[in-house]
């Protein structure tokens, strides 16, 4: 029996508010893939097209895809606008909280409210934050894809390397997904040398799991983890 393909996502732009308003970490592009979701932005865009031809008048916006136009229209900001609670940005958002880990939700639902500089949560083990990093992610284009990277990015940028070395021993699998994106990241690769020396037991796991897992960030790895003497550290 025959199917239908699936939906291409629809690729979104950035949203201009008329008072110059903006939620401070909304990508300025990302997609919509849920059917249901594609259903409601294509109502709206019918109802200004008929607006407009109404009106024998033309208004072009970059909201959507590239080989159309949007009239705006309340509809359409509502269910757009990156700061609207009733918008599909808000929607993506709040499913981001929720998959956060129990710890870490209250500072994901506080990036997701729009606040630029949340508290960060006290007593989180930096495994678990490691696991919040590496977890897959069913829209990784949705709306909330730059908070789902900056969310356990600001957690982890300050962090000694001892500590993130014990993270790395007490991780899940996940984690060590995780461990190895941050480690091969820039924010790990621009420390001063003395900071990038990581104990034997970290390091291995790092690049086993990048070996198997995570092949090109191999030979990053094997460049900027730096050797401490002795496997010495040890948990105050």
């Amino acid at each position: 029996m025959p199917t239908n393909p699936p939906r291409k996502p629809l690729a979104m732009g950035y949203f201009a508010r008329a008072d110059g308003a903006r939620h401070p970490h909304h990508p300025t592009s990302y997609e919509i893939s849920d059917p249901a979701e594609i259903r409601e932005v294509r109502a709206v865009r019918r109802i200004g097209r008929q607006r407009v031809a109404a009106a024998g008048d033309a208004v072009v916006c970059m909201c959507w895809d590239h080989d159309e136009s949007l009239h705006p229209t309340p509809e359409s900001n509502r269910l757009l606008d990156p700061l609207s609670p009733e918008g599909i940005p808000a929607r993506h958002r709040a499913r981001w909280a929720a998959a956060a880990p129990e710890v870490l939700r209250e500072y994901a639902e506080a990036l997701a409210r729009g606040e630029e500089e949340p508290a960060p949560p006290r007593g989180v083990p930096y495994a678990v934050v490691f696991g919040w990093l590496g977890a897959p992610r069913a829209e990784p284009r949705d709306a909330a894809w730059l908070l789902a990277e900056r969310g356990p990015w600001r957690l982890l940028a300050g962090v000694g390397t001892e500590e993130l070395a014990w993270a790395v021993r007490e991780t899940d699998r996940a984690g060590l997904e995780g461990a190895v994106r941050f480690f091969a990241s820039e924010e790990f690769t621009t420390r001063h040398p003395k900071r990038r020396r990581v104990p034997d037991t970290a390091r291995d796991l790092l690049l086993r799991h990048a070996r198997s897992h995570r092949p090109g960030d191999l030979a990053v790895l094997e460049r900027r983890l730096l050797r401490t003497p002795d496997d010495r550290i040890r948990r105050s």
